[in-house]
């Protein structure tokens, strides 16, 4: 099966709710989890689970992710195996990618040239694990045109927040609501909706057709609000349960997690759920590894000792990369990428710290998003004075400060 798969992963997103994080890269671009970006997590999904024939689809802001794929991200030509980062080519279109359906449009030469049985179409944008081939075997097994996955939310949590679809007793979709104020429960569940994840296997034939068909059409050229509703009246269209999927290794806090990271908020605590002692992603399970580039870096290194004058280097509850130093500082429930320093008696807590930030001695950064190649001052405060701190930076709904990439500070 894996091997007449062909994956398309959407990932030309603006992440335009992400700002000022994707100002300088595209939105699955963006670090994550200290050594990561965000799309390694959805290849790693497929590479983990057999499946070697990937094109990624990009479009803003591009040359970041470009580069993050062409380093990290080669597999074998010699047995067929890619990882093709494909930019937008305006085939069909004199347009940019008008919506995730006229992406798929635009690329159907991609699928003329691999001549696929089934497509698997995913974002490049999200936070979870899954074993693709539980999917694939599902789809097959329900003879579907189209299957999506779909993860259970309370009705509250989606209530006009999620797109969610409604399913008979065979999980088959019988209707699909954009962001409704009453979202349909699932059968046998109360209390609880079924939400789109945005990823979707296709079988070729009824792919192509529609997205043809969808292309002649007025619509937004979407998925979700236009081919799945026109999909659903006639064709074999099917939810699949993520809670129901196991990947190997996987701990029982992480049954079913899934992060859309689309706002600096969900971004930032997506991040925060790392540190956690029993972490709800465990970035720690030999059996399903989270693949990225690897740079040739030292260890992370923590120095100074001195109790008297408390120039102590340590730190707590933290995921510190490599070839950061922590050099008489305190770090505290943060995380921090490579080529990060804590300079003498800075604190910093409640943070997520981009590669090459430099914390200047007795510095305080709290809540706060710092990133790449940022200097925070001697003496400065981030964090501790919102007022203060929205004159210079962006702070979310949530409160978090987020200082953008190279900022200079004084």
């Amino acid at each position: 099966m894996t091997s007449n798969v062909l994956a398309m992963i959407l990932a030309g997103g603006e992440g335009r709710r992400l700002y000022p994080l994707s100002r300088d890269r595209a939105k699955p671009a963006v670090p994550f989890g200290g050594r990561y970006r965000i799309i390694d997590f959805v290849l790693s999904n497929f590479i983990n689970s057999g499946l070697y024939r990937i094109k990624v689809l990009t479009q803003f802001r591009s040359e970041s992710l470009d580069r993050h794929l062409s380093r990290g991200w080669r597999l074998s030509p010699a047995l067929g195996h890619f990882v093709d980062a494909v930019p937008a080519q305006m085939r069909g279109r004199r347009d940019w990618y008008l919506g995730t359906a006229d992406a798929i449009y635009q690329n159907l030469n991609l699928i003329n040239d691999e001549r696929p049985g089934l497509v698997c179409v995913f974002g490049g944008d999200h936070i979870f694990k899954m074993d693709v081939r539980q999917m694939l075997a599902y789809h097959g097994r329900k003879r579907a045109e189209l299957t999506v996955s779909a993860i259970p939310v309370r009705v509250e949590e989606a209530t006009g927040r999620l797109g969610v679809f409604e399913v008979d007793g065979d999980y088959r979709v019988v209707g699909f609501q954009e962001k409704p104020e009453k979202p349909r429960e699932i059968p046998g569940k109360a209390g609880w909706a079924l939400a789109s994840m945005g990823n979707y296997v296709f079988s070729v034939e009824p792919m192509v057709r529609e997205v043809l068909a969808d292309a002649e059409r007025e619509t937004t050229h979407d998925f979700g609000r236009d081919v799945i509703p026109a999909m659903v009246g006639g064709g074999r269209v099917f939810a699949y349960d993520f809670q129901h999927n196991h990947v190997p290794g996987a701990t029982k806090e992480e049954q079913g997690y899934w992060r859309d990271v689309g706002s600096l908020d969900a971004y930032y605590e997506a991040n925060m759920d790392l540190v956690s002692v029993t972490p709800s992603l465990n970035l720690y399970n030999d059996q399903w590894p989270i693949h990225t580039l690897h740079e040739k870096l030292p260890p992370a290194k923590f120095v100074f000792s001195d109790q008297v004058r408390g120039r102590v280097g340590r730190a707590t509850d933290s995921l510190v990369s490599e070839g950061c130093i922590v050099s008489g500082g305190k770090v505290h429930r943060s995380i921090l990428s490579p080529r990060v320093r804590v300079n003498s008696f800075a604190e910093v807590s409640d943070s997520i710290l981009m590669e090459g930030v430099n914390i200047g001695r007795h510095a305080r950064v709290r809540r706060a998003i710092v990133d790449k190649n940022v200097e925070v001052p001697e003496g400065t405060e981030i964090g501790y004075d919102l007022a203060r701190d929205r004159k210079h930076f962006t702070v979310s709904e949530g409160g978090v400060v987020v200082v953008p990439k190279g900022m200079k500070l004084t």
